[in-house]
């Protein structure tokens, strides 16, 4: 059970791994392993999350997913599928808590009436600096 917060969590069962041979260092053994590890997991069909936190997902992964709804995720830079296929799921569950945030709604507020009188005062002042600046007219 991979556990992101208290409104998602999903079963080992719902994540596919597959294995590719990754680009990179690791001289005469690069060829010969396949230490990429790709995670895919369709949130279209996930039955593990509820309606509404999956259109939240949907919106906020949009760019992410592809026409079937699978988010996929890939690492390659460690040497084993081991170390890759950990670092697929954390890149998951920071995936998901990043986009299930739901910011603070701001509150509107007035400002004082210290706040309004000092605004007044310094209008008050700098309109009696450009006063002076003016020419005085000849009569």
């Amino acid at each position: 059970m991979v556990f992101i917060n208290k409104d998602i969590q999903i079963p080992e069962n719902e994540l596919e791994f597959s294995f590719v041979k990754a680009s990179g260092s690791g001289g005469q053994k690069v060829n010969k392993t396949n230490s990429q590890v790709q995670l895919r997991w369709n949130l279209f069909q996930s039955p593990s999350i509820n309606d509404k936190v999956k259109s939240l997902l949907i919106d906020k992964l949009s760019s992410k997913l592809t026409n079937t709804g699978e988010l996929i995720i890939a690492s390659e830079q460690a040497r084993s599928q081991h170390m890759n296929k950990q670092n697929c799921i954390d890149k998951l569950i920071q995936c998901l808590k990043e986009a299930s945030h739901v910011p603070k709604a701001r509150k509107k507020t007035k400002p004082t009436k210290g706040s309004k009188e000092r605004r007044l005062k310094d209008k008050k002042r700098k309109s009696e600096t450009k006063k002076l600046r003016q020419k005085k007219p000849d009569y």
